[in-house]
Formats: structure tokens, C-alpha cells, sequence
């Protein structure tokens, strides 16, 4: 599937200024941005407060349990159907983070129509998948422990050769820090989480798939 381009005015160009590493960051795919420090400690206590008391479930795809808790706002994606389902709206609790994460994209808050958020216990992975098609536009906030997301070309179910572990790129997502993935970044690579060191949790918000 080729790559579909995203209509956000975010410049890649501000990505490499975005990073605060003593040594060189990790060469992203086109599409994607990393920001460190997008939340004070404060801000995360905060939010660490509020997602802990949200109705988080064990995420479930087909007949495997995840290890992972979510709870999804705006829409829930049945994987024994391929579809997106109805899901309460985004509580009022998560409509400042929803504000604060839209400015930052430079997208009208009600553009972010959908949002998960996910708790990562200890030891927790998250495997090999692109994005479900029905959203476009991904960003996702870090709370708690740091993470190391892997990334890698995607290569459709079928397509002749094999996943080459030099072709993966891994970056240390950082507690407070914000991602965005559009065009290249979100519909030609594919992301993993690596089993968490400690607890993690992440807020992630979409905007609608362009059609």
C-alpha cells in the first residue's frame, strides 16, 4: 500500500531540534516527530492520577488476552470483525490533555476524535502492528517508566522476503514526551513496544482517516 500524506502543516524540519541527547538521535522515519519534556513532572503526577482511574480492561485481539489494560474513547476496534465500533466519547477529565496534544499538532481539538489509553505493567510488549486504517493522524503521550519503541518497514501479509533486523530503528521513548506519526512514518513502517522495565502507561489520540 503506498503512502498516504497527511494534511498537517507540522514540519519535519522541527524535528531535529526537538531532541535534548548528548549523543546523535535516532535517524525517524519521514513523518514522525519525537518531543522530550512535552509534559512537566507536575503536569505527568497529574495525569498519572487520572488515567489510574479510568475502567482500564485487558485488551483483547481474537482469542488472545494482552497483558496490557486499555480503555478507548470515541470508537473501539472489534478484531474478530476488522471494525470500529461505537465507544463513549472522550470524558470531560481527558478533554485538557486532548487540548494541550491538538495544539501542539497545530489541529483543532475535535479533529483528535479518538483516544486510548493503555497501561503497561511491568514486562508488558506490545508486538509488530501498523495502525488500524480507520484513523490517520497518530500522537501519543508517554506517563511513568520509558519505553523503547521499535520501528520497521511494513511489509503487507504476502509480500516476498523477510523483515531484516538491520532495517529496525529504536528509539527511547522518554516519560512526558509526545510522538507524532503521519504520512510515511504512520501507513509504510510499522511499531513494537519492548517489554516495559516498569509500570508505563500511554494516552494516544487519532484523527479521522482521510477518505
Amino acid at each position: 500500500m503506498p503512502a498516504r500524506r497527511n494534511s498537517s502543516d507540522l514540519q519535519d524540519s522541527r524535528q531535529s531540534s526537538l531532541f535534548s541527547f548528548a549523543e546523535a538521535p535516532p535517524v525517524l522515519p519521514p513523518g514522525m516527530v519525537y518531543q522530550p519534556g512535552f509534559l512537566t513532572a507536575a503536569e505527568e503526577r497529574h495525569w498519572l492520577a487520572v488515567v489510574a482511574a479510568l475502567p482500564l480492561v485487558e485488551a483483547q485481539y481474537k482469542s488472545f488476552v494482552a497483558r496490557r489494560r486499555v480503555v478507548a474513547y470515541g470508537g473501539s476496534f472489534d478484531y474478530d470483525s476488522n471494525r470500529l465500533l461505537p465507544a463513549e466519547p472522550l470524558p470531560e477529565v481527558l478533554e485538557p490533555l486532548r487540548h494541550r496534544v491538538a495544539g501542539w499538532l497545530r489541529v483543532a481539538p475535535d479533529r483528535l476524535v479518538h483516544a486510548l489509553v493503555a497501561e503497561y505493567r511491568p514486562g508488558t510488549p506490545l508486538g509488530w502492528h501498523r495502525d488500524v486504517p480507520d484513523f490517520e493522524l497518530i500522537a501519543g503521550v508517554s506517563l511513568g517508566a520509558p519505553a523503547v519503541l521499535r520501528l520497521r518497514p511494513y511489509r503487507p501479509e504476502g509480500a516476498p522476503g523477510e523483515p531484516r533486523r538491520a532495517d529496525i530503528r529504536q528509539l527511547e521513548v522518554a516519560p512526558r514526551s509526545i510522538y507524532r506519526m503521519a504520512g510515511e512514518a504512520r501507513w509504510g513502517w510499522q511499531h513494537s513496544v519492548a517489554p516495559t522495565p516498569a509500570q508505563r502507561w500511554s494516552v494516544t489520540f487519532r484523527t479521522a482517516a482521510v477518505r
